[in-house]
């Protein structure tokens, strides 16, 4: 179970229960010790944190008109904002950006990412690779780089990390953002140390930033500290928060540590990369419904998947501006984050793998259509050209005889909405 479904849990038990007495809270709180510990959340803190609870929810009332349960669920909230973190507000503006941090903390994906973020507002970007230690950091931050669409440089083979950011810094003075990746270690020894602090005189960064994995847990805030004393960190990145369970106790640890969490990695793609709003992501594990995340992640899916606005403006539906929508899905990342935002995160493992299972299928069976079949469904009612789009994209007749089975139920219901007047309208003001 991860840090998020416990919570909710949690939550659910208390909404359930009939009288909010003292043993109600305490019993809730036991659940929230045990869902915040498994999760990697240091102990200390979370006696502290349960505490807090504890003592505002008895001996305080509240206000008129607000549940209880209401009540004592936005006290944990607001709790769990404190306990994680301050809000990370991002400079955009021209800055250098020195990256450091141990192996598999995924460091050069990181420096592409954060390229990519800055890029895609407006401010030139370009990374430098100063790792000369690992073998295939030059190869993967150069495709990494063409990827996001930056600028790159490297010297392959050079040892000495201070010639390749001198040359680099030479090559880049035209970029508004540089950023620069360094060398790691399986632990922070004296020679990593020694190492950084000289890239680091040499590039003069404006932010030095330590990446770590979320799947160490309370480590990060040793991490934190140790990479503090030795280069004065601005702040940490914390990637694979997707996929840890220990997500709570590495932004737990480096708020402990008094290391601010600048930016939080939810997804391999390199636009899975945001700044870290500490409401808003406890919001996400409470189940709340993040719509302003939901319209940037769209809007992003739209722009990588190559869409004209059009092709998003579905007057009709037909299977050219059903294969638009899947496109843009397809880009969005994982359907778990997507149902996240939505407000929706337990939805069934079972159910969300299956539906991203389709969604792959039907692209390629809308692929194996000819142009007139995509404009006109009709045409897809003759069992020859069932088979020969099945053989041609590599499914089963029962697959393609299946899309066009949930294509017509989607088809039905995008006609009933699209003439309804009052459903425009509560949408619109639900946006």
């Amino acid at each position: 179970m991860d840090l998020g479904e416990g919570l909710r849990q949690a939550i659910a038990k208390l909404t359930r229960a009939t009288i909010i007495d003292a043993k109600t809270i305490k019993e809730f709180n036991k659940d929230l010790q045990k869902t915040l510990i498994s999760a990697d959340v240091e102990v200390r803190l979370v006696l502290d944190f349960t505490k807090d609870i504890e003592d505002k929810a008895l001996r305080s009332k509240p206000p008129a008109g607000v549940a209880p349960t209401d009540y004592i669920t936005n006290l944990v909230y607001g709790e769990l904002v404190k306990l994680m973190g301050d809000t990370y507000t991002p400079k955009l503006q021209k800055q250098r950006i020195l990256l450091s941090g141990l192996y598999g903390a995924g460091k050069t994906t990181t420096a592409a990412k954060l390229a990519k973020f800055y890029q895609d507002r407006g401010l030139s970007s370009a990374v430098i690779c100063a790792d000369v230690s690992r073998p295939a950091a030059y190869e993967q931050l150069e495709t990494l780089a063409k990827q996001a669409n930056v600028g790159f440089f490297g010297i392959k083979g050079e040892k000495d990390p201070t010639r390749i950011v001198k040359e680099g810094l030479n090559q880049f003075r035209d970029k508004k953002v540089v950023i620069c990746d360094t060398s790691g270690r399986s632990a922070l020894d004296s020679a990593l140390v020694e190492e950084l602090k000289r890239v680091n005189s040499v590039f003069t960064p404006d932010e030095r930033y330590l990446v770590i994995n979320a799947d160490i847990g309370q480590v990060a805030g040793r991490q934190a500290r140790e990479f503090n004393n030795a280069v004065g960190l601005t702040g940490v990145i914390v990637t694979k928060m997707d996929g840890s369970g220990k997500g709570g106790g590495a932004l737990s640890a480096t708020h402990a540590a008094n290391t601010a969490v600048a930016f939080i990695g939810i997804g391999e793609k390199l636009s899975n990369l945001e700044s870290y709003d500490a409401s808003k992501f406890i919001g996400r594990l409470l189940g709340m419904p993040d719509i302003a995340s939901l319209v940037a992640n769209v809007q992003e899916a739209v722009k990588e998947a190559n869409l004209k606005p059009e092709d998003m403006e579905m007057e009709e539906l037909n299977f050219d501006s059903f294969y638009s929508q899947l496109k843009a899905m397809g880009k969005m990342g994982p359907l778990k984050n997507v149902f996240g935002m939505m407000g929706a995160p337990d939805i069934p493992k079972d159910l969300v793998e299956q539906g991203e299972g389709k969604l792959s299928k039907y692209k390629v069976i809308i692929g194996s259509m000819t142009r007139e079949e995509r404009k006109d469904g009709a045409l897809l009612h003759d069992p020859d050209r069932v088979a020969r789009i099945a053989k041609g994209s590599g499914t089963s007749e029962k697959d393609v005889r299946q899309l066009l089975t949930d294509f017509n139920k989607m088809k039905k219901m995008f006609n009933s909405l699209k003439n309804d007047r009052n459903f425009k309208k509560r949408f619109a003001k639900f946006m």
